[in-house]
C-alpha cells in the first residue's frame, strides 16, 4: 500500500507545538487548536512521544476522543520511551532540538531503537492518545543532528530492532505504513540503499522547503518517487524563518537566511501572494509528496493554512522564484512549471 493512500488529505496537522514547544502553552489552547484542525476537515494528525515527554499526545488524545475512529489517520514515532521517572529538565542532553521542549513533562525520555523498546512505545503512545491503533509509525530522529558520529551505530541498532519490528507489524496489518522521521537526508539515503524491510515512506522535516531544499531534492525525492513511495513534509515554514519568524532549524536565525526570506517576501509582495502560500505550495509541488504537516499551537493558525493552500498563486510568481535562483531549477513547480 501506497503512503498516499493511507494519507487522507495532503494537509496534515504537526502535533509538535502542543508538546510546548518554545512556551508554556494555556491546555485549553492546546486542545482549541486540535479542534480548529478538526473543524477545518483535517484527519491526518502526527505526534511524537518526544514532543514535551508525551504531552502532545496526551493532549491529541483528549481533543480527539469520541471522535469517529475510522474518520481520521495517526502518525507517531518511536525510539523514545517516556518513563514515569521524573529529571531535571534544564539538564536534558537531547541533540538540536533539546531546547524547544523545556517546557514540556519532567519526564525522563530514554532513547532505545531496539524491537523490544519500539513495542513498547507504540503501547505507550495508545495509552495517551486514547486510541486502538495507529496507522503509521515513523523511527524518530535516527540521525546526526541528535546523535552526532555516534548516529551510524544508533542507525544499526535501529535497523535490527525497529525496522524489522515495524516491518513485521504492517505485514501482520496493526500498522498499515512505517519510515523515519527525521531532520536530515543522510539516514533516508542510507536506508533506501539496504536489502532488508522496507519502508512506505518518511517523514522529512525542514529539509524540502522554499528556504532548503537542494540536497532533499537531489539526494532522496527521485528514488522516493521511482520506488513508489512518499514524503510527508514537515516544518515548511522553517520553523517560522519563512513566515517571518525569529527562528531557522529550531535556533536563531542567520544573517544569510534572513536575507533569503527577504528576498522571497519581495517577490511575494511583488506578485501579492502570502508567505504561507509560497511555503506550503512549493512542498504540495513535488510528486513525491503525499502531504505537508505544518504544526500550530493557536486555532487562528488552522485558517491561515487552509487559505494559503487554496490560494491562487500566479505563474508569474514562481518563474521569478526560479529566474532569482530562489528555487533549484530542478524543483518541480506548482502548474506544471
Amino acid at each position: 500500500m501506497s503512503l498516499k493512500d493511507v494519507l487522507p488529505s495532503r494537509l496534515g496537522f504537526g502535533a509538535a507545538p502542543l508538546g510546548n514547544m518554545f512556551r508554556d502553552i494555556p491546555e485549553a489552547e492546546a486542545l482549541a487548536t486540535v479542534t480548529a484542525a478538526w473543524d477545518d476537515g483535517i484527519r491526518y494528525f502526527d505526534n511524537a512521544p518526544f514532543y514535551g515527554a508525551g504531552l502532545a499526545e496526551i493532549r491529541m488524545g483528549e481533543a480527539l476522543a469520541g471522535r469517529p475512529r475510522d474518520d481520521y489517520v495517526i502518525s507517531t514515532k518511536v525510539g523514545r520511551l517516556i518513563l514515569d521517572e521524573i529529571e531535571d529538565v534544564s539538564a536534558r542532553d537531547l541533540g538540536e532540538k533539546g531546547e524547544v521542549f523545556r517546557h514540556g513533562r519532567p519526564n525522563r525520555i530514554v532513547n532505545d531503537y531496539s524491537a523490544d523498546a519500539t513495542l513498547r512505545s507504540i503501547e505507550d503512545s495508545l495509552h495517551r492518545l486514547r486510541t486502538d491503533r495507529i496507522e503509521i509509525v515513523w523511527v524518530h530522529d535516527v540521525a546526526q543532528d541528535f546523535y552526532g558520529d555516534e548516529w551510524l551505530s544508533v542507525f544499526e541498532t535501529a535497523r535490527k530492532g525497529a525496522f524489522r519490528t515495524l516491518d513485521r507489524l504492517r505485514d501482520e496489518g496493526v500498522i498499515k505504513a512505517w519510515g523515519l522521521g527525521v531532520n536530515r537526508v543522510e539516514p533516508i539515503e542510507l536506508l533506501l540503499a539496504l536489502e532488508g524491510p522496507r519502508p512506505d515512506g518518511f517523514l522529512l522535516a525542514g529539509r524540502y522547503s522554499l528556504l532548503d531544499h537542494d540536497r532533499a531534492l537531489q539526494r532522496v525525492m527521485p528514488q522516493v518517487a521511482q520506488d513508489g513511495l512518499g514524503i510527508v513534509v514537515g516544518g515548511p515554514y522553517s520553523s517560522g524563518a519563512l513566515v517571518g519568524g525569529p527562528n531557522f532549524e529550531y535556533a536563531p536565525a542567520t544573517p544569510a537566511i534572513l536575507d533569503k526570506v527577504a528576498r522571497i517576501r519581495a517577490i511575494a509582495l511583488r506578485h501579492g501572494v502570502s508567505m504561507k502560500a509560497a511555503g506550503l505550495q512549493f512542498a504540495l509541488a513535488h510528486p513525491a509528496v503525499a502531504a505537508v504537516i505544518p504544526g500550530a499551537s493557536r486555532p487562528g493558525r488552522i485558517a491561515e493554512d487552509r487559505a494559503a493552500l487554496e490560494e491562487a498563486v500566479p505563474l508569474d510568481f514562481w518563474r521569478d522564484l526560479r529566474q532569482e535562483s530562489i528555487v533549484n531549477p530542478a524543483a518541480p513547480l506548482p502548474g506544471g512549471m
